[in-house]
């Protein structure tokens, strides 16, 4: 360590792990984040939830602690390259699918796919959706609740 800091001049930063998001990805959410921005009032912003679904069941590749970036010392974290700080993963890796919605008021229970279970559109509106999720949503947000997924967004139907 003293050797790469007094005489090579560099520091030691770790690297953080994130999902790889390609071009058209990241395109695809700033459109939709600025259609967001436009649809809604800022008092209606506050009702709205945000789902997540997949989340990655396999263990790590490699040693975290292992993977280090080397930088001068000059530079501070924001100057080096997200790409160099980044240890990227690919998106087909193990997962089970577990939906939870998450909003400003608070955020609902997990609710977990069987595995095997084929979601295509009718099986998520119809049995994750308007069976687990909206009844959770609406105990906590009542009628306010505005639901977002995939793009789309849509006024809870509260019974």
């Amino acid at each position: 360590m003293r050797i790469i800091h007094d005489d090579l001049q560099l520091k030691c930063l770790k690297r953080r792990r994130a999902q790889e998001l390609t071009a058209a990805y990241c395109l695809a959410r700033l459109s939709r984040s600025k259609q967001l921005l436009r649809k809604f009032s800022p008092a209606e912003v506050d009702s709205i939830f945000f789902t997540d679904e997949v989340f990655t069941a396999a263990p790590p590749a490699v040693n975290p602690q292992n993977d280090r970036v080397y930088a001068p010392i000059t530079v501070k974290k924001p100057g080096v390259t997200a790409k160099r700080l980044l240890r990227t993963r690919s998106t087909f890796s193990k997962s089970v699918m577990v939906l939870v919605a998450v909003f400003k008021l608070g955020c609902t229970g997990l609710v977990f796919v069987e595995p095997g279970v084929k979601v295509n559109g009718a099986y998520y509106r119809d049995v994750l959706l308007q069976k687990e999720m909206l009844p959770a949503i609406c105990s906590i947000a009542g009628d306010r609740a505005v639901y977002l997924s995939a793009g789309q967004w849509t006024r809870a139907p509260c019974p």
